[in-house]
């Protein structure tokens, strides 16, 4: 069924399978090696591949890939690349988020936003830095201002200030100031 091209003596290659493998368990593997993303020259720390769907909390170093279904939270300082292909409905602190796919939920990124074509992006986004390529879909507010900076102002313990999770913050003032 399956042709054999390897030459005779050849050591198998790293990591390939030898056991059959159902196509279930296939579609929810996840690569764990550090990958060259050809896109963005990044090296990708991991990847959740396309069929994998995940729900719950992500929370990674370096960078990580989506190009399946994720659900739910993701936090990091580091990099996300949301791939062409992939459905995340998530909120995100990130250092900097780069989305080719669909996205919907809020993006708080302490660095930056890249939102390349075909990207869909239904939500708010925070940061000092936002590239929108020609051909994406942003449905949402932005407010670009150094996150670092934006959230020293706010001391939720004195219940002075507090975000909004419902939108970017709009310019404020001191009420009571003498």
């Amino acid at each position: 069924m399956f042709r054999d091209n390897k030459k005779r003596g050849d050591a198998p290659a790293p990591f390939e399978a030898h056991e059959p493998v159902s196509p279930a368990h296939e579609e929810r593997t996840t690569t764990m090696t550090t990958l060259r993303d050809p896109a963005t020259q990044e090296n990708v720390n991991a990847l959740l591949g396309k069929g994998i769907e995940f729900e719950g909390k992500l929370s990674f170093e370096g960078t990580v890939r989506i190009d399946g279904k994720f659900t739910g939270q993701i936090t990091t300082g580091d990099v996300l690349i949301i791939g062409e292909g992939a459905r995340v409905q998530a909120e995100i602190n990130c250092g900097s988020v780069i989305v080719r796919g669909e996205l919907t939920g809020n993006i708080k990124a302490k660095t930056g936003v890249e939102l390349h074509n075909p990207a869909r992006v239904r939500g708010d986004i925070w940061a000092p830095s936002l590239m929108i390529e020609k051909g994406v879909t942003f449905q949402g507010q932005c407010k670009m201002e150094n996150l670092d900076k934006e959230l020293s102002r706010y001391e939720p313990a004195t219940g002075k200030h507090a975000l909004r999770s419902n939108g970017p913050t709009p310019a404020t003032t001191e009420v009571g100031a003498s």
